[in-house]
């Protein structure tokens, strides 16, 4: 089963979060709320998200304050954040926001479509760069497995087909999503993440065919994963 997706709701107005649950219920993934940037930033010592929706006007620590707080973290530093504001901003509050780390910036009231939309797009991300993860566990598995066992012990083509099966799988939905990020309205975040991803598959898969027949397995690396 294919675990869901958290993804982090912070508004400090309950009758706000009623609605964004309403809004992304559709995506049946796991919503988390958060009613401060402290109870977001407490969230975020323990959970792993795909996307944070934050309110920019919180008392206390504002929406650009928690965002400073997670950029800093080397645990939250990539988790992609839009930002969600009331206020009729002009260029410079805009700038704020992205210098603070979003990826987006809305004004409300905004297009339930379109938020439902682009928050997909990072849970797809999201998903893929999860399964690229247990790609890379389980040909690591098999790399320090085959240190430890003899010739005849080792049954290394079963394993290294269903691998490469599942790698092919994992590739075909990551290059399904660039095309679909492939257009001038698509987030500049979400392209360059989908980049990102499709660049890590090509590390794995060349160190996936290095332990393939006639290669040396003992020179393989298993790509960053950062």
């Amino acid at each position: 089963m294919v675990q869901k997706a958290k993804i982090l709701l912070v508004d400090d107005r309950p009758e706000n979060l009623l609605a964004l649950e309403a809004i992304l219920s559709a995506l049946d993934q796991t919503l988390v709320r958060a009613s401060s940037g402290e109870e977001a930033l407490k969230a975020l010592l323990t959970d792993d998200f795909a996307v944070i929706l934050l309110d920019v006007q919180m008392p206390g620590m504002d929406g650009f304050e928690t965002a400073a707080h997670i950029k800093r973290r080397e645990r939250t530093r990539d988790i992609p954040i839009i930002f969600l504001t009331a206020i009729n901003h002009g260029p410079h509050h805009t700038f704020r926001g992205y210098a603070a780390g979003a990826v987006d910036y809305i004004s409300k009231p905004f297009d339930p479509w379109v938020l439902r939309a682009k928050v997909s797009v990072f849970v797809e991300l999201y998903m893929k760069n999860c399964q690229l993860r247990e790609q890379a566990a389980l040909l690591r598995l098999q790399l320090e497995g085959g240190a430890h066992q003899s010739t005849d012990e080792k049954e290394p083509a079963g394993l290294l087909a269903e691998l490469s099966a599942r790698l092919a799988a994992v590739e075909e939905q990551a290059e399904a999503l660039s095309k679909q990020l492939d257009d001038e309205s698509a987030d500049a975040a979400a392209v360059a993440t989908a980049a990102h991803l499709e660049r890590k598959l090509t590390g794995l898969r060349r160190a996936l065919d290095a332990l393939g027949p006639g290669a040396s397995g003992s020179g393989a690396t298993l790509p960053s994963q950062g």
